[in-house]
């Protein structure tokens, strides 16, 4: 049974929730500024790229820094206080596991820049936009089934779920969200390679007759 406490919603919580959704607003807002010419489902694939080019390099890029200095725990500003909170739902977060900071010194450097790549790559309709979409989708879902899977195995001996905030917006929102629209991203770019084979068939099938 899940347990219930008052204190969850601490100002600290409330910050930290509150940074999330300005990182996505400012996600928006430049998508919004940068994808005028783009279609409709093409600006909310910026929103989303805008938003997690942010993520990886303000939030998960000090989470790093302070990962190979030191510690989370040990660490004393606004961002540490941040990641202080979601490490009460994963105390890896916290210690500088080094499983965590391999993969988020990854997802930084390489995540953070492919994400720039394909906003470029489809604000001016490059050729190479689906081949960078799979690739940083790819990344995005191995990242986070890296993530958990090793500690399920050892029976999640990490993860606090004793509550509603720590489970289901922590843990299973927070990084659901880079399960779910990656996925999306990867249907998109399958249909897009479908419909790319069809011409090359039918003009192949002339040709043979």
């Amino acid at each position: 049974v899940m347990a219930e406490s008052p204190s969850l919603l601490s100002p600290v919580a409330v910050y930290s929730l509150s940074a999330c959704a300005a990182q996505f607003a400012a996600g928006y807002l430049l998508a919004l500024l940068w994808g005028r010419k783009c279609s409709a489902a093409d600006r909310w694939v910026l929103v989303w790229l805008f938003y997690d080019a942010i993520v990886h390099i303000t939030l998960e890029g000090p989470f790093v820094y302070m990962s190979l200095i030191g510690t989370v725990e040990t660490s004393d500003n606004l961002i540490a206080e941040l990641w202080k909170e979601y490490g009460k739902a994963d105390r890896r977060w916290l210690h500088s596991d080094p499983n965590i900071v391999s993969l988020e010194l990854l997802t930084v450097v390489l995540g953070g820049l492919l994400a720039l790549v394909l906003v470029y790559a489809i604000i001016k309709d490059k050729h190479y936009r689906h081949f960078v979409q799979i690739t940083l989708c790819v990344c995005e879902l191995y990242g986070g089934w890296m993530t958990f899977c090793p500690d399920w195995l050892a029976g999640s001996p990490s993860l606090n779920t004793s509550n509603w905030l720590y489970l289901w917006i922590y843990l299973v929102f927070f990084n659901g969200v880079w399960v779910v629209v990656p996925g999306l991203l990867l249907w998109q770019s399958w249909l897009w390679l479908k419909g790319m084979h069809k011409p090359q068939r039918s003009v192949s099938s002339k040709k043979a007759e």
